[in-house]
Parts: structure tokens; sequence; C-alpha cells
């Protein structure tokens, strides 16, 4: 059925204490990366993109933080994550929202491979037309 205003209000403050959690978690994660890479150790590739992604989320948390302080922002941040949907950081996204983009993302790589496999064939063509 359908949830009460104060359940939905419950719901939403779990899930930004849940995404305030895993951004201190992954910032802790993140420093002990930097450190390795101050003691002259390589990251892996998924260590970097963890780093990178962990940067961009702190980076994205100032803004953020400006609607959680100032007294009824909040009430203006679902019209400014439709403006600029990457405004949040990764750890308060929905399961929904990340299924939606990799959605895009998937539509966008077989838009791609469409095309290259066209491109392929009509090369093709043409060489065995000018080879023919």
């Amino acid at each position: 059925g359908r949830k009460s205003l104060r359940q939905k209000m419950v719901d939403e403050l779990k899930h930004y204490c849940n995404g305030f959690h895993l951004l201190w978690i992954d910032t802790k994660v993140a420093a002990r990366m930097v450190w390795r890479l101050l003691h002259g150790q390589v990251l892996t590739r998924r260590e970097r993109r963890r780093l990178l992604r962990t940067c961009a989320d702190l980076f994205r948390l100032v803004p953020f933080l400006v609607f959680v302080i100032v007294p009824f922002m909040e009430f203006l941040l679902p019209v400014f994550l439709k403006l600029f949907p990457e405004m949040l950081p990764s750890t308060f996204e929905t399961e929904s929202k990340k299924e939606e983009k990799q959605k895009k993302k998937l539509n966008v790589k077989l838009e791609l491979a469409k095309f290259l496999q066209e491109t392929v064939a009509e090369m093709a063509k043409r060489n065995k037309a000018d080879t023919g």
C-alpha cells in the first residue's frame, strides 16, 4: 500500500544517513590509498577508479550540504536534482537510478556497436567492389 508522510520522511532520513555512512567509509579507504600513493606504491585500476569516484563525491558534497544546512532548502533538492542529476554523490543514489544509468549506457554502447558494424560492412563492400 501507500506509505504515510511520516514513513516517507523516515525512509528518506535513513537513506541519507546510509549515504553519509557509505561516503565516510569510502573516504577512509581513499585516504589509505592516498597514503599508499605517497609512499610509492602503485594502485590497481579498480583502486584508482574508486579513488577518483570518492574525490568526485567529496566535491559534489559541498553543494549538497548547502541544501542540508540551510533551513527549508531541502524542499528544493528534488528540483535541483532534476536540473542537475549528477549533483548527488554516488553513495546517495537509489538502486533504480543506478539501473537507469546502466540502461542508458548500455543503449549508447549498442548504438555505437550498430554504427561500427554498418561502417565495417560498408567498407567491406567498397573494398570488394574496388578489388572485384
